[in-house]
């Protein structure tokens, strides 16, 4: 039996739009403090993005048996935590038909969405909610910011494959079907944003006053007008009622942060932290254009925010497909040129630094969190973070065997330290199994899936 809830349930209710209401109420079990035992922390999920693919021989293992004694090249840097990762070869991507000439395109915004876009607006952005902003709608109520999106390169590409928005190049989650959500890519906004903190010395970010009477007469009033709206207007308005219900979300952090206080002033215990837990790490912000010191501290503020609670949804695109260059590894040539290698030694060896030169962020920020104290284990035992990229292999642009790395236990709910050889499933099935062992309620597949991935989770 559960004790001790500390936001009064219809009081949450007030105000809320039912859609709303389960999520809340549910995620509400980690503020629970049972005498005499440590807090269960909630399970937080991540995902890290890198285009192009990846030369298959230095990336996947060559036998189950291998995986954590014998790591392939690419992996090399995630050795010391190989036992809380996973590997799945057999998630294919979604077919691009009838967008054959635009994979760059799709590689990326399809990643999240396992979905193409719709072929009959091209020009504009409609294709899928993404599986992070799913998880952020369920999990959001109950932390400062419902997810964290970083980049490492300005959202701006301009290209117009099959007349696609040019926003499916460099976005990969999705607010709504039609709302591309932005992503930051200045580490100091990035700080400023997490924890209120304002430029000018001595000054803090405010809180904008919320009033939920005036949110509720919006909402109710919209839906009326929703009925009246021709198609196109009706997609503007929902994308309103979105952005809507994202401040709904911050009221309930707000109101459950506001309780929390209050209980402290009286001398109860309301604290998420354990004793034991690690303090939060700190951040340096790098001072010179190194591309792996500015990974790694988008990916230390991405530990801090999931560390503090802050958000318990993050997605980092280390970078998108439109040229991007790695003078630290020797060479400047273009990481898109050297994937169209036709097996030529010196083009695929580049392809295979760069590769690796990615993973060994992602390795970096899994590693910190295995680091970490938190409950009864450690942060990345309460994590599900999934590297991989939207392209199999770069110089054929095929899609039938994805690369993903899976890290973190979820809470208990991952089967890691495993590579399954034969898998059979696709990207919104591997997509839907991570929700779920997360545990986050889905009303539907994500995208194209039609299971679970049963073998990856813990039952």
């Amino acid at each position: 039996m559960r004790n001790n809830v500390l936001i009064d349930r219809r009081a949450c209710l007030k105000g809320v739009g039912a859609s709303l209401a389960l999520p809340l109420l549910e995620t509400m079990g980690w503020a629970e403090v049972v005498k005499g035992k440590m807090v269960k922390p909630p399970v937080r999920i991540g995902f890290m993005y890198m285009p192009h693919g990846v030369i298959m021989d230095q990336f996947w293992p060559a036998t189950a048996e291998s995986f954590l004694k014998s790591p392939p090249p690419a992996l090399e840097s995630l050795r010391p935590v190989l036992d809380q990762c996973l590997l799945m070869k057999g998630i294919s991507g979604v077919p691009i038909s009838p967008f054959n000439g635009a994979p760059h395109a799709l590689e990326l915004s399809t990643w999240l969405t396992a979905r193409l876009p719709d072929a009959d607006r091209r020009s504009q952005i409609n294709i899928a909610i993404s599986a992070d902003q799913i998880a952020a709608n369920y999990m959001g109520g109950l932390t400062s910011l419902p997810s964290l999106e970083l980049a490492t390169m300005p959202q701006t590409h301009k290209e117009n494959q099959e007349g696609l928005n040019e926003g499916y190049y460099s976005h990969c989650s999705y607010r709504s079907p039609t709302q591309a959500v932005p992503a930051e890519t200045n580490p100091r906004n990035v700080l400023n944003r997490l924890f209120g903190k304002s430029d000018k010395p001595g000054k803090a970010g405010q809180t904008d006053p919320l009033d939920r009477q005036m949110l509720d007469l919006v909402i109710g009033g919209a839906k009326d007008l929703r009925k009246k709206l021709p198609q196109n207007d009706q997609h503007k308005l929902d994308e309103y009622l979105d952005s809507v219900r994202a401040v709904e979300r911050r009221i309930a952090a707000i109101e459950y942060r506001q309780k929390e206080a209050a209980l402290e002033k009286a001398g109860v215990s309301s604290s998420k932290r354990n004793a034991s837990d690690s303090p939060p790490i700190e951040i340096k912000i790098p001072v010179g254009d190194k591309r792996s010191e500015y990974m790694q501290v988008m990916c230390d503020l991405n530990v801090l925010a999931f560390q503090t609670d802050t958000t318990r949804v993050s997605t980092y695109i280390g970078s998108t497909p439109n040229g991007v260059s790695y003078p630290e590894l020797g060479f400047t040539d273009t990481h898109h040129s050297q994937t169209h290698h036709n097996n030529e030694a010196g083009k695929s060896g580049k392809v295979a630094a760069i590769t690796k030169f990615n993973i060994d962020q992602f390795a970096y920020m899994v590693k910190k969190m295995a680091s970490l104290r938190e409950g009864e284990g450690t942060l990345l035992d309460n994590c599900i973070m999934m590297w991989g990229s939207g392209l199999e292999d770069g110089n054929k642009h095929s899609r039938e065997n994805l690369p993903f790395i899976i890290a973190g236990k979820g809470g208990g709910s991952v089967n890691t330290g495993r590579f399954f050889a034969n898998t059979k499933g696709n990207q919104g099935d591997l997509l839907t199994t991570l929700l779920a062992c997360a545990g986050v309620p889905l009303d539907r597949p994500i995208g194209i899936a039609t299971k679970q991935l049963t073998e990856m989770m813990k039952m």
